[in-house]
């Protein structure tokens, strides 16, 4: 019996010094290209998914009104888009990332939902307000205000439906067209 004990004593003690000591001294996967640890994106989702449940604000306080659909574009182009990408243009180095940045424009392989069109508005925008540790996706709590947060996010809930022109346009990453400059009239 004082074997076995002494061998679970060992084993509680020997095991996390040869993980540290892996840690230190070995090559952990710490760079983009290196492969995942086994299980990782597993135990990370529900991890996070935990949380957001937890958290979830169920109804938004902005409509997703054609207003508050293009003031979400513009945020969406200004804070989103270079690495999310563009409407009908993926991101130059989203992919790049790990995990890649997910393009928020284009359809999943399985459904008609496009980017995160599935989720509740309320889960993107926990994701845009806290971040996402380790994925390169930023808190844009204290960049944005609470109702920007809320316009992007009903933006990308409404991916998967007709959008406003001017909001597609701006999403499309072209720059805006110049406005025409009407000269003034003199006055006698």
């Amino acid at each position: 019996m004082g074997r076995f004990l002494l061998g679970i004593i060992l084993g509680m003690v020997l095991l996390p010094v040869a993980l540290l000591g892996w840690l230190w001294i070995g090559k952990p996967p710490v760079a983009v290209a290196d492969p995942p640890l086994p299980h990782e994106k597993h135990l990370t989702g529900l991890l996070l998914d935990a949380r957001i449940e937890r958290e979830l604000v169920k109804t938004p306080p902005v409509r997703a009104d054609e207003d508050n659909l293009m003031l979400g574009a513009h945020v969406y182009s200004e804070k989103c888009a270079v690495c999310h990408g563009y409407h009908g243009k993926p991101s130059v180095f989203g992919a790049h990332m790990f995990p890649p940045a997910p393009p928020l424009w284009e359809k999943h392989h399985d459904s008609a939902a496009v980017g995160v069109s599935d989720d509740p508005p309320g889960e993107t925008f926990w994701k845009v307000a806290n971040g996402i540790r380790l994925t390169g996706m930023p808190s844009f709590k204290g960049l944005l205000t609470e109702t920007e947060m809320w316009q992007v996010s009903l933006l990308l809930a409404n991916a998967d439906k007709p959008l406003p022109p001017e909001a597609l346009n701006l999403l499309s990453g072209e720059p805006p067209a110049p406005a025409i400059a009407v000269p003034e009239t003199k006055k006698k």
